[in-house]
């Protein structure tokens, strides 16, 4: 395989596979993003072509976005039982194959059905789950930085590819602008296809950073058993507080980040008189300092207490929501914007991972990183919907934004209620 003869190359040149797994990663979550973040582009495009309201069209998004979730404890047992591989290219099919379909709908249904179930299943086989998995299977060392790249990547690809499509649907339509990312799709599958391994041992390499070579365990679990492993580390796991304060951080996170701002900031701008390829731009410089920012939220997560990074960055996430509705909407004022939020948008990320591997052990890592993304879809979703309830009522978006920014406090305050890890071994090691 391409994949055997690469790794072999490289090691002769003392580069570790892992880095080509990590950009291979890298590549699918960015398109993958890039997919899960179109449709806020096309919200306007879909008014004046079917007649279909802001809340409507809204309430198809956020199945996208609780499916996204959802499913994404479940692809952490697929991932593990199937493998990585096999997982991302079905997920890539499924992508591809609802989008295309969905250049020739003409029913509201047919929204939901393929924007909403069968884009919300195949992004979510893949999502935050398929770095964290990346992430913990492939480095020992700086699965800090491995993780920060990976959700730079994520955020990143939902933010940069807006000011393209916003561009290309004002002057060839929105089918033209999907069809761009069906293409991107490919390119990303011939990739993983190629290049991607389930393992460091398939090529007979330890974990970067390691010097052993890790034995793989086969799996044994039949189907139905592959589905209640979730579940049962779910039961497991609910019981514990650290649990449900990430899971209710990370609901925040979804609803002050792509609940909000990826799906309904372009509409927002409109209503203030801003054409859409202006406030995709916005959207990119966001995605831009989301690039940086959350790659050094990477590196600061490796080196201090991830519980006041998270107080940190929902405090400041939070005072950015606020601050948005008196910048007056002008160019400059909107940069302040994506400059403040922007350096925040996914940071939380890196130490959310860092602490629900620490807390619960790096075999249950993925899954258990699942149940608490599917918080931040969850969060996603109630945004996507209410805020599309809240334009179409009430004739503003404003609202939203100062309940997320207290939601954000909220969030700030009790993330410092996690036990830290000195505490959590003490205890554990008393019983």
């Amino acid at each position: 395989m391409v994949s055997s003869v690469l790794a072999a190359s490289l090691s002769r040149r003392r580069v570790h596979y892992s880095w080509v797994i990590l950009a291979v990663t890298f590549l699918t979550m960015l398109v993958m993003a890039g997919a899960v973040g179109a449709p806020g582009v096309f919200i306007r495009p879909l008014q004046a072509e079917f007649g279909w309201d802001t809340a409507e069209i809204s309430s198809a998004l956020a199945i996208r976005f609780a499916l996204f979730g959802l499913v994404g404890p479940f692809a952490a047992a697929f991932m593990n039982h199937f493998g990585v591989r096999k997982v991302v290219l079905t997920a890539l099919t499924l992508v591809a194959s609802g989008m295309v379909l969905s250049l020739f709908m003409t029913q509201f249904w047919q929204l939901v059905v393929l924007w909403g179930v069968v884009v919300g299943f195949g992004t979510g086989l893949t999502a935050m789950v398929l770095g964290a998995t990346v992430a913990t299977r492939w480095f020992s060392a700086r699965r800090g930085l491995a993780m920060g790249l990976l959700s730079a990547s994520s955020a990143t690809g939902q933010l940069v590819f807006m000011p393209l499509l916003a561009n290309m649907t004002e002057h060839f339509g929105w089918r033209a602008a999907l069809t761009c990312i069906c293409a991107a799709i490919v390119i990303a599958g011939v990739a993983v296809l190629a290049l991607m391994r389930n393992r460091p041992a398939d090529l007979q390499l330890p974990l970067y950073g390691d010097k052993d070579i890790q034995p793989v365990a086969e799996s044994s679990h039949t189907f139905i058993q592959l589905l209640i492993t979730p579940l049962r580390v779910l039961r497991d796991v609910s019981k514990t507080w650290t649990f449900w304060v990430l899971f209710m951080t990370f609901f925040i996170c979804g609803a002050s980040t792509n609940g909000l701002i990826q799906t309904h900031f372009i509409s927002l701008c409109g209503d203030y008189g801003l054409a859409a390829t202006t406030a995709a731009g916005m959207l990119a410089v966001m995605g831009i300092f989301d690039f940086f920012g959350t790659i050094g939220s990477g590196w600061l997560s490796d080196r201090f207490d991830n519980r006041w990074l998270l107080f940190w960055y929902y405090g400041f996430r939070g005072v950015s929501l606020v601050l948005l509705p008196f910048l007056d909407f002008t160019v400059f004022g909107l940069s302040v914007f994506a400059l403040l939020y922007g350096l925040d948008w996914i940071a939380t990320v890196p130490p959310t991972v860092k602490l629900t591997a620490q807390r619960f052990g790096a075999e249950r890592a993925n899954i258990v990183f699942g149940w608490v993304f599917a918080g931040h879809q969850l969060g996603a979703a109630f945004a996507a919907f209410g805020a599309g309830w809240t334009r179409t009522h009430f004739a503003t978006y404003l609202p939203t934004f100062f309940i997320s920014g207290l939601l954000c406090a909220i969030a700030a305050l009790i993330a410092l209620s996690i036990v830290p890890a000195v505490k959590t071994a003490n205890a554990a090691a008393a019983s």
